[in-house]
């Protein structure tokens, strides 16, 4: 009889891209809460609304939520989509397979070793589950301190509690958040961007006189030098000795055998 109520109870979980008829009833879905005030204003678009409701129900499917739930724990900054902190814990405490999250603090308050470690249990195996130890240090090595209007200086312990638990759910259940990153940790990046961002512009605009860099000096190497012919001025013509005439050659004196002498 319980397995006979079973089959006939209707699927809540519904695929939203697995099937044209789940996709038609997803789009009936997505205009009644497109037209809902109670939905932030993102989903009230007229161009993108009807759109970003359908990605809310799918990934609301996914993660086993209602999907009003995750419309107001779901946020845009700068084009970067991220859960609330608060959301993301109670997705992991809701869950069933985990405890709730405590948090344990280490170090002195008052410098910056002072920390905190979300912890929580594994229903099924009994495994005590850590996250790292998140520490002010390591968010002013960060850049999350830093920042004008940072919850770091004003809240320090809070903000210590959200970044461990979401380190929990990133290392041990990273299918709860769906790969997304918690809001605080997209601000923080986010800031940490426009910073560089803006340094790199002023020194565009600034006048800069660039020194070019000495290269360092290649060693002397004694080498025979080669004969530069344009350089050697080349000796100057030898005149040739005058030319002495050539003297006739005086033809022998034979003496005349045949002539004799008259006396």
């Amino acid at each position: 009889m319980k397995n006979e109520i079973e089959k006939r109870e209707p699927q809540t979980n519904m695929q939203v891209f697995s099937s044209q008829e789940n996709f038609e009833q997803s789009m009936r879905m997505a205009k009644c809460l497109s037209v809902s005030s109670l939905v932030p204003a993102i989903y009230q678009d007229k161009e993108k609304g009807l759109s970003n409701c359908i990605i809310a129900l799918e990934m609301a499917n996914r993660i086993k939520m209602s999907p009003l739930m995750v419309m107001q724990n779901l946020y845009i900054v700068h084009g970067n989509v991220g859960w609330s902190s608060k959301f993301l814990i109670a997705v992991w405490n809701t869950c069933g397979r985990y405890s709730t999250i405590k948090y344990e603090f280490e170090g002195d308050p008052k410098n910056d070793t002072w920390g905190c470690r979300a912890t929580s249990t594994d229903k099924d195996t009994g495994e005590t589950l850590k996250s790292a130890l998140v520490t002010i240090k390591m968010a002013k090595e960060e850049n999350w301190y830093q920042k004008s209007g940072s919850k770091w200086k004003t809240l320090p312990e809070l903000m210590l509690q959200y970044r461990s638990a979401a380190f929990l759910v990133r290392a041990y259940a990273p299918e709860l958040s769906m790969g997304l990153q918690t809001i605080e940790e997209v601000e923080d990046i986010r800031k940490v961007e426009d910073i560089e961002y803006q340094e790199i512009r002023k020194r565009e605009n600034d006048v800069v006189i660039e020194i070019p860099e000495e290269k360092e000096k290649e060693p002397i190497v004694d080498t025979p030098k080669e004969e530069v012919k344009d350089d050697v001025k080349q000796p100057e013509s030898i005149p040739e000795p005058a030319k002495q005439p050539i003297k006739p050659k005086e033809k022998a004196k034979i003496p005349d055998v045949f002539q004799t002498e008259i006396e």
